[in-house]
C-alpha cells in the first residue's frame, strides 16, 4: 500500500458496517474525498450522509464510479461483500489499489501508540469503556469502536493520535495485520467455525496474535493459556476486581492493578462480564498513562453504556425492555446472569434471532441450553447474513432442542402481538442481526402506550 497521503479520494465497499463506517469518518475528518457503497439505506449510512459523505445503494455502475482515478483512489472493501458484485469485478478489471478493512486498518495502526482489544466476547464494550475513561481524562486520542458509544452517539472518536483504540477482530484473521503496542485479550470461546475449522485452530490464531505484543503489554482474562497478566473477578490476579457490592442499581468495587489500588468506582452497566470490561479497559489505559489512573477510575461512572450492548430502550417499575447484540451461548447465558442480578424474581422472555445457519449448527446445543434459562422463549428465524441455508438447520430445528414447557416460533410482526398478551416483567431480545430493528419498536410502542 502507498502513503496514505498518496490518495485523494477513498471508496469503501459496504460502507454501513460498523467498522467500515468508523473508517469511512477517519478518512473523512482527515480530508479525503469519501464515498462508499451498502446494499440498504440504515441510520448510520443516513448519519454518513449528513456529515458530507456520499453513499450509493446500487451496484450500477454510475459516472461517480467512473470518475474514480485507480492512481489515486484507495478501495477498501468487506469480507461480506460478495464476490459476486458487480462493483468488485469493476475496480478489480480497472486496476484500482483494493485492501481489506483490516490491511488499512492495520497501516493507520503502524508506528503509533495503539492499544487493542481482542476475543471473542467483549471487544465493543471494553473497547468503548477504553476510549470514554481516556478521552474524559484528557487524552487526545483516535479510536475505531465497534458499536455506537452512548456518550457521543459514534462509533468513532478523532480527538487526535497520542494513542489508538481498535477491535483487534479474530474474524478472517483480520488482527493479525495490527501493530498494537499493549492488548488484551477477553476470551477465545470457539466461534466463526466456518472460519476456523476447530477450536483449536481458533485459539492457535489468538496465540499467534499475542505474539504481535511487547512482552508485559498483553493482558487476558484469568484461565486463558495465555502468556500474559491476568484479569479476575473476586480472585487473586495480576489485575484484579474485588469488594464488589450492588448501590441503587450500579455496581462499586475495587480495582487492583499490581500495587495500585482504587477504590469506590461505579459502574452502571449490569452483569460480571462488565466488571471484567471495565478492569480490561481500566489495565489497557493504565499502561499506556500510569499517572492517570485516578481521572480513569472516576471516569467510568459516567460511561452510558453502547447501542445494543444490555441497552435499556424501555424502563419502569412494572417493565423493563432490554436490546442486546447476544448471539453466541457464552453471551446469552452472560446477559441472564445480569438480568438475575439486577432484576431478581422478575419473569423474564427472550426473543432471540439466530445468527448465521453455521452458527446455528455449530452451537445448537449450547443455545437450547442457555435459552431455556429464560421463563418464555420465542425464537425468530435465522438471519442469514453472508450464508446460504444448511439442509436442516433452522429456527425450527433450535426450537425442538428447547427443554422447555414455554417455547414459540414467532415472526418479527408476531412480535408486539404476542407481548401484549403476556405479563411479562422484563423482555429481552438478544441478535446480531436486525432484532435491533424491532426492539426499536418495541421501544416506541411502551413509550407511547403505556
Amino acid at each position: 500500500m502507498k502513503e496514505m497521503k498518496l490518495y485523494k479520494t477513498v471508496f469503501l465497499l459496504g460502507i454501513g458496517g460498523i467498522g467500515m463506517s468508523a473508517l469511512a469518518r477517519y478518512f473523512n475528518q482527515k480530508g479525503f474525498k469519501v464515498s462508499g457503497y451498502d446494499k440498504t439505506e440504515s441510520a448510520l449510512t443516513k448519519a454518513l450522509v449528513s456529515e458530507g459523505i456520499h453513499v450509493i445503494y446500487t451496484e450500477t455502475i454510475t459516472d461517480d464510479i467512473q470518475n474514480l482515478d485507480p492512481a489515486t483512489s484507495l478501495i477498501i472493501y468487506t469480507p461480506a461483500i460478495s464476490k459476486t458484485s458487480t462493483l468488485l469485478k469493476h475496480f478489480n478489471t480497472q486496476q484500482f489499489e483494493m485492501y481489506k478493512r483490516s490491511v488499512v486498518l492495520g497501516e493507520i495502526t503502524k508506528g503509533k501508540p495503539t492499544l487493542a482489544v481482542a476475543g471473542t466476547h467483549g471487544k465493543t464494550t471494553t473497547s468503548a469503556i477504553l476510549s470514554h475513561i481516556l478521552k474524559a481524562s484528557g487524552v487526545k486520542l483516535t479510536a475505531f469502536c465497534g458499536g455506537i458509544l452512548q456518550n457521543y452517539k459514534s462509533n468513532y472518536i478523532g480527538d487526535g493520535e497520542d494513542v489508538l483504540v481498535v477491535e483487534a477482530d479474530e474474524f478472517d484473521r483480520s488482527f493479525l495485520y495490527l501493530y498494537p503496542s499493549a492488548a488484551v485479550i477477553t476470551s477465545m470461546d470457539a466461534d466463526h467455525l466456518d472460519i476456523y475449522t476447530t477450536s483449536k485452530e481458533l485459539e492457535d490464531t489468538f496465540i499467534e496474535f499475542s505474539k504481535l505484543i511487547p512482552k508485559h503489554h498483553l493482558y487476558a482474562k484469568s484461565g486463558l493459556n495465555l502468556d500474559a497478566q491476568k484479569i479476575a473477578i473476586n480472585k487473586e490476579a495480576e489485575v484484579c476486581v474485588k469488594d464488589i457490592s450492588v448501590v441503587g442499581g450500579n455496581y462499586a468495587f475495587t480495582f487492583k492493578k499490581g500495587d495500585l489500588e482504587l477504590k469506590g468506582l461505579k459502574l452502571s452497566l449490569p452483569g460480571h462480564h462488565n466488571l471484567f470490561n471495565a478492569a480490561a479497559a481500566l489495565a489497557l489505559a493504565i499502561d499506556f498513562e500510569p499517572e492517570l489512573a485516578q481521572q480513569y477510575g472516576s471516569a467510568l461512572a459516567s460511561f452510558k453504556g453502547v447501542q445494543r450492548r444490555f441497552q435499556y430502550v424501555y424502563k419502569s417499575d412494572s417493565l423493563v425492555v432490554i436490546d442486546d447484540y447476544a448471539h453466541h451461548p457464552k453471551e446469552i447465558d452472560a446477559v441472564h446472569q445480569a438480568i438475575s442480578e439486577m432484576h431478581p424474581q422478575k419473569k423474564s422472555v427472550v426473543i432471540f434471532q439466530p445468527h448465521l445457519y453455521s452458527r446455528t449448527k455449530d452451537f445448537a446445543e449450547d443455545f437450547a441450553k442457555s435459552l431455556a434459562e429464560f421463563d418464555e422463549v420465542y425464537l425468530l428465524e435465522i438471519y442469514p447474513a453472508r450464508e446460504e441455508p444448511l439442509e436442516g438447520i433452522s429456527s425450527e430445528f433450535l426450537l425442538n432442542l428447547i427443554q422447555h414447557s414455554s417455547k414459540y416460533l414467532i415472526s418479527k410482526a408476531d412480535i408486539k402481538d404476542r407481548i401484549q398478551r403476556a405479563k411479562h416483567e422484563v423482555i429481552v431480545l438478544l441478535g446480531a442481526g436486525d432484532i435491533g430493528v424491532e426492539a426499536a419498536k418495541l421501544s416506541n410502542y411502551f413509550h407511547e402506550t403505556v
